[in-house]
């Protein structure tokens, strides 16, 4: 979710932005963005193994230990499998949550991971031109179970304008060590509960943005959040980091329209967007609303002004004094 709807939003460290990225408004933390490819350099073929070649130590699913050997790395993009999973076989497309570390190999410097205090997985579309390489690439056709070891020159990585804030010069080769979690699906799955005619229809079937219809009656002055597909996974809980795809309307500039012009949707960046929840980093509505649910869940948020922006305007989708709807599919949490 974009920082309009977001309180404190705090950047997954890591979030893989490249060359292309950095286009919106978003205030960057010293994390990298997953949403841009290493500008249009050619990616270099992934090799087993080169010469040097750095060494992994630690268990599968705890932080590794990285030692970069002496020398200058070998130029190639390497994709090592320190250790196979015995999951499925990870397909183009697959949501596939990774945990990692890393470091810049002629520096040392440690990149902020997901086993750091604070760091998150790292939700990766397999095989997406728009998300860095050494990430998209590097998990297609692994096993989830798989720890990886990955060597990106910079045509796997940030490109030739490196990534300053994290310390990453425009030649600089990195060195992660992928934990190959799981895949997530794509969205809820199952039959929609009938919802009452006074709130906002749903159309969510696709794997694209929702069609939201909304009435011509006034909105509701109370948050609603009626579970429209019940998960069968746990409940969230509050201070999870939860995955979503979602679709947002505003009622008022909608009202009577049988498909709301969306101001906003997780669908337009290829992966879902994570968020600690019931943490004041969303909207106050998304918080109280979606602590409880099941993971697995489509719900349907009818989030009133004072639970959202007020009287503050934020744009001509989203006029003052808004009632906003929003349909989320609840797809992972940790």
């Amino acid at each position: 979710m974009r920082r309009r709807l977001a309180a404190a939003l705090i950047v997954p460290a890591l979030m893989l932005t490249a060359a292309c990225g950095g286009g919106d408004d978003e205030k960057k933390d010293s994390s990298a963005s997953p949403s841009a490819s290493a500008g249009k350099t050619e990616v270099p073929k992934a090799v087993a193994s080169a010469d040097p070649m750095p060494t992994v130590a630690g268990e599968a699913g705890k932080k590794a230990e990285i030692t970069v050997p002496k020398g200058e790395p070998s130029g190639k993009f390497v994709v090592s499998t320190v250790k196979e999973g015995s999951g499925p076989e990870i397909k183009k497309d697959d949501l596939v949550v990774t945990k990692y570390t890393g470091k810049v190999w002629k520096s040392g410097k440690e990149l902020s991971g997901s086993y750091d205090e604070n760091g998150q997985p790292l939700v990766v579309p397999a095989g997406s031109p728009q998300i860095l390489p050494l990430f998209s690439d590097a998990v297609l056709g692994k096993k989830v179970g798989s720890r990886l070891l990955v060597v990106a020159p910079p045509a796997a990585a940030f490109g030739e304008q490196g990534q300053p804030q994290l310390g990453v010069g425009p030649k600089d080769n990195l060195v992660f060590v992928l934990d190959v979690d799981s895949v997530l699906p794509k969205k809820a799955e199952g039959t929609q509960a009938p919802i009452a005619s006074d709130l906002p229809q749903v159309k969510a079937d696709e794997d694209k943005a929702a069609t939201i219809a909304i009435p011509k009656n006034d909105p509701p002055k109370e948050l609603v959040d009626k579970v429209l597909i019940e998960g069968k996974g746990p409940e969230v809980k509050n201070g999870q980091t939860v995955y979503m795809q979602y679709s947002g309307a505003a009622w008022a500039p909608n009202q009577g329209k049988d498909s709301a012009k969306l101001f906003d949707t997780s669908w337009k960046t290829g992966q879902p967007f994570s968020t600690k929840i019931g943490q004041g980093q969303v909207i106050e509505g998304w918080d109280k609303g979606l602590v409880g649910k099941k993971v697995g869940s489509r719900v349907l948020l009818v989030i009133p002004p004072e639970m959202a922006y007020k009287d503050q305007a934020k744009g001509e989708d989203l006029p003052a004094n808004s009632t906003l709807v929003f349909v989320v599919d609840i797809v992972g949490a940790v």
